[in-house]
């Protein structure tokens, strides 16, 4: 297994002098900073108990009734039957598989409801279910955008750009995945300089690729070059994220590559991607009841390749815009729709994944901080347990912002603040700050204050909070402007962790072996 970054790696890393030092530099909250977040407030159960068993009985009926498609992938369809899922051939190489209800939950019942995806860096690793809480940055965009160059396609240095941003911020736990599409690198090849990607540039845990099955494959023994097939045969060091094709229907390249992971004790997500009005019911509990029924499908799979597999149920739910047919993000409704997922999560007893900082603003302004928080607070109000999407997100999820990603980041700083939630104890009611100097006293000075001053409130590494005058005279400068000088200083200073070079170098020749085996296909 790769060995764990030195202590004086981390301390370059964080460029701060260790987790404890602290400068007048902003931005600076060491207090807060943890592998992952353990939840100390509440989840909001927005559903009453009769509205959450009418949606479950939603879901089996569109199960049972009108079931879900298979294609190109016989022995999933062969797996399903062996359960006792009623199976009935459309074509060839297409099945329409119905289930009775309770069916799925039943296979469900050997998932997980919480476990450790392991990072390269021990100290880095994150559990995944019940409290705890990882943010990981955003996921496909095919486009990148920065204030200096516009929006232009996204490239492996772009990629590799963000990967070192999301290993520099302490408010983000996981490396992600296809962080923006690196077009400048064949379509059947690309997969590999990813997933090598996160593995030299960060030491964070991350997803491997899904778009095709011995991609999946490539991905998983890359891990296995990188921890020991040993150490990977008992333990989930990647994971792939799967998306239903929604209405209703599973592709073979999709159940094959759920296959692939969970056959190798991986992870996975399974996610449907709904458009209310184009691919689900406009009506948030028609679509929520939708995305149960296609998610539970998809994670049962894992159980009946290898029960125990890890599986995350997920949501992707979206509005659109009934004048133009345009998907919108950041919605009201949606967000309604992930805390009720939430507690659908909790009642089957497997982790979620939803929701992120979501929008369609083209610029990283006021709409696409605003639409940002409406989306991100539902997934941590639900209890969602992996946040994809967490950092710069951008244009409806068509393009990746470097100044939205610092933004975004800085706002996933704030909610590891405001997820620990309120301490009560005689220290925390402060009566000695006031009683020390007594009525009509400032409390700067007092010893209550000098003890708590440096962790009680979150500070913003992007916030102006001075005087306006004191700002205009500095130049009056805006957020996304602050935000871009704060990406290309963080690149500036980034190092790369630490990696065993017996390991780099054998994951560079397997990789060099693969591109050298096939063709370039850019299709």
């Amino acid at each position: 297994m790769a060995e764990a970054v030195s202590e004086s790696g981390r301390s370059r890393r964080r460029g701060r002098g260790g987790p404890e030092a602290r400068s007048g530099v902003p931005g600076q909250n060491p207090h807060l900073e943890v592998p992952f977040i353990t939840r100390g407030i509440p989840t909001y159960d927005l559903a009453s108990e009769e509205s959450l068993v009418r949606i479950e009985a939603g879901a089996d009926r569109i199960l049972a009734e009108i079931g879900i498609e298979f294609r190109d992938d016989p022995e999933t369809v062969q797996l399903f039957r062996t359960a006792g899922g009623e199976v009935t051939a459309l074509t060839g190489e297409s099945w329409n598989i119905r289930f009775a209800p309770g069916m799925i939950r039943e296979i469900l019942r050997t998932a997980p409801a919480r476990f450790t995806q392991h990072a390269r860096n021990p100290a880095r690793s994150v559990e995944i279910g019940g409290d705890a809480v990882v943010f990981a940055p955003s996921y496909g965009s095919p486009f990148v955008m920065d204030l200096d160059r516009g929006r232009r396609y996204g490239t492996i240095e772009d990629f590799r750009n963000f990967i070192k941003l999301g290993q520099s911020s302490p408010w983000l736990h996981h490396s992600g995945g296809t962080i923006c599409e690196p077009t400048d690198v064949p379509v059947n090849k690309r997969h590999l300089d990813m997933v090598l990607s996160h593995i030299l540039y960060s030491d964070r845990a991350f997803l491997g690729s899904i778009t095709a099955p011995e991609r999946a494959e490539d991905s998983i023994e890359m891990c296995r070059i990188l921890f020991g097939a040993d150490f990977v045969a008992e333990n989930c060091v990647i994971m792939g994220n799967f998306n239903t094709t929604s209405p209703l229907v599973l592709d073979g390249v999709t159940t094959r590559g759920i296959r692939a992971y969970a056959a190798a004790g991986q992870g996975s997500i399974h996610l449907p991607f709904l458009l209310g009005g184009a691919v689900s019911p406009l009506t948030i509990a028609g679509s929520v009841a939708q995305c149960l029924a296609e998610s539970m499908v998809s994670c049962a799979l894992t159980q009946l390749v290898r029960p125990g597999a890890p599986a995350i149920l997920a949501s992707f739910l979206s509005s659109m815009s009934l004048r133009s047919g345009s998907p919108t993000f950041g919605t009201p409704e949606p967000a309604l729709g992930s805390l009720v997922m939430g507690q659908l999560a909790r009642r089957l007893n497997m982790p979620l994944r939803c929701a992120g900082n979501f929008s369609t603003s083209k610029l990283p302004d006021a709409q696409a901080m605003q639409q940002s928080m409406m989306s991100m607070m539902s997934a941590v109000q639900s209890g969602a347990n992996y946040v994809l999407h967490s950092a710069g997100f951008l244009d409806g999820l068509l393009s990746m912002s470097y100044e939205k990603f610092m933004l975004d980041t800085d706002l996933c700083g704030a909610l590891h603040s405001y997820l620990r939630g309120v301490e009560v104890s005689d220290d925390t009611l402060g009566f000695e700050a006031l009683a020390e100097k007594g009525p009509g006293a400032h409390l700067f000075g007092t010893a209550h204050t000098l003890r708590h001053y440096k962790s009680a409130y979150y500070d913003s590494a992007l916030d102006d909070n001075q005087p306006w005058e004191t700002w205009d005279e500095q130049g009056g400068i805006d957020a996304a402007s602050r935000a871009n000088t704060r990406w290309k200083s963080t690149l500036a200073a980034y190092e790369p962790p630490a990696i065993d070079q017996a390991i780099s170098a054998a994951l560079h020749e397997f990789v060099a072996r693969k591109k050298a085996a096939t063709p370039d296909a850019w299709y």
